[in-house]
């Protein structure tokens, strides 16, 4: 099948009232916690994880939970330009110019240029993974057990390495900690119990569901509830919102660098709308006649940030679909959905089921089309949300997180094991550890432990099977490489800090 009848049978399914509704909702669910502080992609799909039981198309969840992703990207911005407060952590560097735009009189143009940014972006980044994740997956299949340990291994350290925030020590201790946790339950291999401490709860592993509502709901919510900023939306007008012809000229080469290095840092575990959106601002401040007008209301900070995120989040999901690797914490949400349906990310997946993986796509389209409606029309409306206490908020994402995760399996125990995990994910907050990488180790865990035993099986024995094989060497040698640079960089910084 190539890529346009793919992607026709992926419109041709996705425009069924039940999808297309879907798809609207994800959407417009995206676009409210990208405008309200405190809430978050990776914490919604959390708290919506048992949801996807009771939904009988696993086509029907991916496509809503991936308008969730790009739909927060979208709606980050307003909280940027109006509040100088991220609404999504993608959306940080937008509030450098963003915000001065809005104290000059100008947030009307600066939403208006974030969200036809996004949408230009969006759709190209989305017509990029149309004609890259095929021939990607055609190679993919070619990999064995060595090969995906190997990628596994690399994902998992670029991604900690570039989510890690200020430490990347701190990083790799929650990979182990991931690591560990993954590790609970029955060897697959030798079918023995591993550190359940006779619990029966505890026999069939850790649930994703109550590991996620625990460490990204519960936790993020008490971290929320601790802070006490008081939210002021800026006093002037907003105005017009679409952008004059100058405007327009100053922002339109900044919106296509922006998209095209958006999509290119996507593809790379751990690249994402955060890293992609910080070289953007850079890229356009280094390229600018007048870079003295960046950090000072110059609308292409806004333009090429903003562009670069939401193409980041589409092209994030060409790993996903191809490799069956999750790049970030958000994408590692909608591959759980995917397994929770009983489908295997990955190279396969387009020949196994298609209509997941084009339906997938052929969303993305609709859903870009969908978020301009509701970015640029009802900008008035986000900015009246933006007033909600955060204290009923909580309530309501507390009574979601106990409802959902004892629906899942009906346990007790899921409730005791939540909580447990959001107090110890609130404790690891307040000394600067980053969830995202424990998260990524807990679903890459069982992948790098699997294709470690088949590679060993089928080679006898033989550790030189993961050098001898030149894509392995390859991506183990980079690995390495990462490992030594974050060593070094640590070192230095103990050195200046000692000094």
């Amino acid at each position: 099948m190539n890529s346009i009848q793919g992607l026709l049978n992926g419109f041709s399914n996705v425009v069924t009232p039940t999808n297309l509704s879907f798809t609207f909702i994800g959407c417009l669910l995206g676009t409210i916690i990208g405008v309200l502080p405190g809430l978050g992609p990776v914490a919604t799909m959390a708290l919506l994880l048992p949801l996807t039981y009771k939904i009988s198309s696993p086509t029907t969840t991916v496509v809503m939970m991936a308008g969730i992703y790009y739909g927060a990207m979208y709606g980050g911005s307003t909280t940027s330009i109006l509040l100088n407060i991220p609404g999504e952590a993608a959306s940080v560097i937008t509030c450098i110019d963003g915000h001065e735009m809005a104290k000059q009189g100008k947030a009307g143009p600066a939403l208006g240029i974030a969200a036809i940014g996004s949408f230009i972006a969006g759709t190209i980044s989305v017509i990029g993974l149309t004609f890259v994740a095929p021939p990607l997956a055609e190679i993919a299949l070619k990999f064995g057990p060595a090969e995906y340990f190997s990628l596994a291994t690399l994902g998992l350290v670029l991604a900690t390495y570039l989510i890690s925030g200020k430490s990347v020590i701190k990083g790799f201790i929650m990979v182990i900690f991931g690591l560990f946790l993954g590790t609970i339950g029955l060897d697959p291999v030798s079918g023995s119990m591993r550190f359940t401490l006779d619990i029966p709860a505890l026999y069939g592993g850790i649930d994703f569901v109550t590991l996620a509502m625990g460490f990204f709901g519960i936790a993020e919510m008490l971290t929320n509830l601790e802070k006490q900023e008081s939210i002021q939306v800026i006093a002037t007008k907003i105005g017009r919102i679409y952008p004059t012809l100058k405007e327009w000229a100053d922002s339109l080469m900044a919106i296509l660098r922006g998209s095209f290095v958006g999509f290119f840092l996507g593809i790379l575990p751990g690249g994402g709308g955060v890293m992609a959106s910080l070289l953007s601002y850079a890229l356009e401040k280094r390229l600018s006649r007048h870079p003295e007008r960046f950090g000072k209301g110059a609308i292409e900070g806004v333009a090429a940030p903003e562009s670069a995120n939401n193409a980041g989040a589409t092209s994030s999901f060409i790993p996903l679909l191809t490799l069956g690797i999750p790049g970030n914490t958000s994408i590692a949400m909608i591959f759980a959905v995917l397994l929770i349906a009983g489908i295997q990310p990955g190279p396969f997946l387009i020949v196994e089921h298609p209509e997941v993986f084009w339906s997938v796509i052929a969303s993305m389209y609709i859903g870009n089309v969908m978020l301009l409606a509701l970015n640029l029309p009802l900008i008035g409306l986000w900015v009246q949300l933006l007033k909600i206490p955060y204290s009923l908020l909580a309530t309501i994402i507390s009574l979601l997180c106990l409802i959902g995760v004892y629906s899942v399996q009906n346990n007790i125990f899921d409730v005791i094991f939540m909580i447990i995990f959001g107090v110890v994910g609130y404790l690891l907050r307040k000394f600067d550890f980053e969830a995202g990488p424990l998260l990524l180790a807990f679903v890459l865990g069982p992948i790098c432990e699997r294709s470690l035993v088949r590679a060993l099986m089928i080679s006898e024995g033989k550790i030189s099977v993961f050098l001898t094989r030149p894509i392995s060497a390859v991506m183990l040698s980079i690995t390495a490489i990462l490992v030594v640079l974050s060593v070094i960089d640590s070192i230095k910084r103990s050195k200046s800090q000692n000094m």
